[in-house]
């Protein structure tokens, strides 16, 4: 009544080919950003097939430095690359090293972080250049004044 050893075969077999429908416990790929390619071949130099992460990098850095003159126009200039990137991320099919996440993603970080950081600094103290009466509340509300 017992099975054979040649029958249960295939049915164990079949069983293994078919896989399972759990997570695997250790990742064996990842798949690349939307957008990751790189804009130029790989025969190009590293600033042609990186030029948008290169691009926005550069503007940070000059906003960084002309930080150390006016603080104000600096991190402007640090917020307008964020959002340039946020720009490129959605205009430019192959934007490299700067597609980190889905598109959707990417676009809504970079927007973000770049709006935070122009809002913020259109508000900072002394003589804000923008006074939103709902946000210093909150700030006031959070600072304890």
């Amino acid at each position: 009544a017992g099975v054979s050893g040649a029958a249960a075969e295939p049915r164990r077999v079949r069983r293994l080919r078919r896989g399972s429908r759990r997570y695997p416990t250790v990742t064996r790929d990842t798949a690349p950003p939307e957008g990751g390619r790189r804009y130029a071949d790989g025969d190009s130099p590293a600033p042609i097939r990186q030029w948008p992460l290169l691009s926005v990098i550069a503007v940070v850095v000059s906003g960084l430095l002309v930080m150390i003159v006016d603080f104000r126009i600096g991190l402007l200039t640090v917020g307008a690359a964020m959002l340039a990137g946020a720009a490129l991320r959605v205009t430019v099919s192959a934007v490299g090293m700067l597609a980190v996440r889905s598109r959707y993603t990417d676009v809504l970080t970079y927007g973000g972080m770049g709006l935070a950081i122009v809002l913020l600094t259109l508000m900072a103290q002394p003589r804000p250049w923008l006074e939103l009466p709902f946000l210093s509340d909150i700030l006031r509300f959070s600072a304890g004044s």
